[in-house]
């Protein structure tokens, strides 16, 4: 028999119990009694490439479309739109 041994990805603990599976995708869920925190079973990267945000960002800033607009065409949330602005706005002034 096989044993795997899964440690946590935040404070790399072993203390890990399973905690249900995700509706999304149904990966497997894991809480972590040292730390409290929960993560997934070999998680995705993030939802959007770094070419594919840029795109969606110079849609907005340069040819001035809305928020509304830009969800009709990529199909992204306008609050993901609006936290990249943030974020590049925030890098800007660092």
């Amino acid at each position: 028999m096989v044993i795997e041994v899964i440690y946590c990805r935040h404070c790399s603990s072993d203390d890990l119990v399973k905690n249900g599976f995700a509706p999304n995708n149904g990966k497997q869920k894991y809480l972590c009694h040292a730390c409290g925190r929960q993560s997934r079973e070999d998680p995705s990267p993030n939802g959007y490439t770094q070419e594919r945000k840029e795109e969606i960002l110079r849609a907005y800033q340069e040819e001035r479309s809305s928020l509304r607009g830009l969800r009709r065409t990529f199909g992204v949330s306008p609050t993901t739109v609006i936290g990249w602005l943030k974020k590049t706005r925030t890098a800007k002034f660092s």
